[in-house]
């Protein structure tokens, strides 16, 4: 199992231009690591909203690169979602689904199964261009690169620690995050599109 941080740490060196779309708590860490936060758009923090956002705007935008990092408990609310990616066929987006096998935001609580399901050979039946998963934090940092320049949809998964949140959440130390609207403006600028 790897530290989500050591995920976001091998990623961040083969970035580029990427935008990035965190979700899960792990996402934390991609704000204390990430180089470029006007390209992050954490937006859809709803679970099984990540997925479709990132969708959105790989189609949307078929010349920029967008990377999802997922969580299985997300995923598993529109699992379906993996034939509508694979279906649509875009080349620039790239799925990592970082698997703890808990329900970490809320209490820890474990996903059924979550020993047995294989991520990676969901996505490749529903049709991904490519799907790996990679069990060694070296075997991750030789391959990434190599991962990124191939034609999407590609599926990566990789089981990471849980970081269990068990406090309510009305007395969790919320961290300060850019608005909704201005990472939506910041996208805008930074992607060229105009409004209106």
């Amino acid at each position: 199992m790897f530290e989500a941080v050591d995920v976001f740490n091998i990623f961040q060196k083969f970035r580029g231009d990427a935008v990035v779309v965190p979700s899960g708590i792990s996402s934390e860490h991609w704000h204390d690591i990430s180089t470029n936060p006007r390209r992050d758009a954490a937006v859809a923090e709803t679970m099984g909203g990540p997925i479709t956002f990132a969708l959105g705007l790989a189609l949307a935008q078929p010349e920029v690169k967008v990377v999802l990092f997922d969580s299985e408990g997300s995923l598993l609310m529109t699992l379906g979602v993996l034939a509508t990616v694979a279906g649509m066929r875009p080349r620039n987006f790239y799925h990592f689904l970082l698997d703890n096998e808990c329900y970490a935001t809320t209490g820890g609580q474990p996903v059924p199964n979550a020993e047995n399901v294989s991520y990676e050979e969901m996505a490749r039946a529903a049709g991904y261009a490519a799907s790996y998963s990679f069990d060694e934090l070296e075997d991750l940092a030789n391959n990434v690169e190599r991962v990124l320049d191939e034609p999407g949809p590609v599926f990566v998964s990789m089981k990471i620690v849980p970081e269990i949140e068990t406090k309510p959440i009305h007395l969790r130390t919320l961290r300060e995050r850019r608005a909704q609207a201005e990472i939506i403006r910041d996208l805008r600028e930074e992607l060229g599109i105009s409004v209106g």
